[in-house]
């Protein structure tokens, strides 16, 4: 295997750790409005992501700087020719760390509000585009000759890049429901149980119709097993859901956006961003990569940091482990 397939191998798996890890806090984010009923149930919620979530955002980064270094091509095509799209993404992204620092700064309830309703919006904005720039990426954009985006705006939001968007959203709001029950006690965790039932089938029906319209337009045999162990990992997430098995939901949830994001990258192998004028002119692993030498470099460094994140990232989340409920959120003091 050439270095230029190991660091298309390696994006795959940032890509997929940042759908896995930010997206139960996107869902988190989203349950704000959805799940909690008064201020108390909103603080539980916030705290449960609170030790994490800028954690979680660490792997993009990570994904952004390694696709800029391994792949300049595909790096400066995507983000010139999904400037708009990625630029609300990162000012939703500003936003909501702002607004997870501010919301308690002051007592006021509409100070508070209108934080909240700010977690809310920049936690669905970016569960939806991120499917919606993924599906365009699998599905390929208007490329030339010189590797440029020639198309618009409004030629992402084909339905095939829409229904991706509506499946990251809903199944990143499932994920977060089962955080939710995972990480809570009392009356809200009996209701995110509930309430990941009803976004899971949603969730289940979309996805299904997804993946197979992903599968039947450009997929072989190894996207075809990831797209029934997602499904399959789904459905059994729904069933260890309704069982009160949260731990086990949770993990299988995960399989499914692990499955689900490694399908997209295998369908998408050699190319990096497919065109659709020409498919000559598509950018692949081959094409678009940085030199031998850079990606050497590369590799030495990601190897020795690589366990260090893991390391310190996992010793987070241990703990920061327990159960928390309304009978954990002080009083607050300003």
């Amino acid at each position: 295997m050439e270095l230029h397939d190991v660091w298309f191998v390696l994006i795959a798996v940032l890509w997929i750790g940042y759908f896995f890890l930010e997206g139960f806090d996107f869902g988190v984010g989203i349950l704000t409005k959805l799940l909690a009923r008064d201020r108390a149930e909103k603080r539980v919620l916030i705290n449960t992501i609170g030790p994490v979530w800028d954690g979680n955002e660490v792997w993009l980064l990570t994904a952004g700087g390694a696709t800029f270094a391994a792949f300049p091509e595909w790096y400066a095509t995507l983000f010139s020719g999904f400037y708009l799209p990625l630029l609300i993404i990162l000012v939703c992204l500003i936003v909501r760390g702002v607004a997870f620092e501010y919301r308690a700064k002051r007592p006021e309830e509409s100070w508070q509000r209108n934080w909240e309703t700010a977690i809310f919006w920049s936690s669905l904005v970016p569960a939806l585009l991120w499917g919606v720039a993924f599906g365009n990426i699998v599905r390929g954009v208007q490329i030339d000759q010189n590797h440029e985006y020639v198309g618009d705006f409004w030629d992402l939001l084909n339905p095939y890049a829409l229904l991706g968007g509506l499946v990251t959203l809903t199944l990143f709001t499932f994920h977060g429901a089962v955080f939710t029950a995972l990480k809570t006690v009392g009356d809200i965790r009996e209701r995110a149980r509930k309430l990941a039932l009803q976004v899971g089938i949603a969730t289940a029906a979309l996805s299904l119709v997804f993946l197979l319209w992903t599968q039947i337009d450009s997929g072989d045999a190894k996207s075809l097993v990831a797209l029934v162990v997602a499904v399959a990992a789904l459905v059994a997430a729904l069933v260890a859901n309704q069982a009160g098995r949260e731990g086990w939901s949770f993990a299988l949830s995960g399989v499914t956006i692990v499955a689900a994001v490694a399908m997209l990258f295998l369908t998408l192998f050699p190319n990096v961003m497919p065109s659709t004028l020409d498919d000559g002119w598509s950018l692949t692993v081959t094409n678009a990569s940085s030199s031998g030498y850079t990606l050497k470099i590369m590799t030495w460094c990601a190897a020795v940091a690589t366990p260090v994140v893991l390391l310190y990232q996992g010793w987070t989340y241990w703990v920061f482990r327990k159960r928390i409920g309304t009978q954990h959120i002080a009083e607050p003091v300003h």
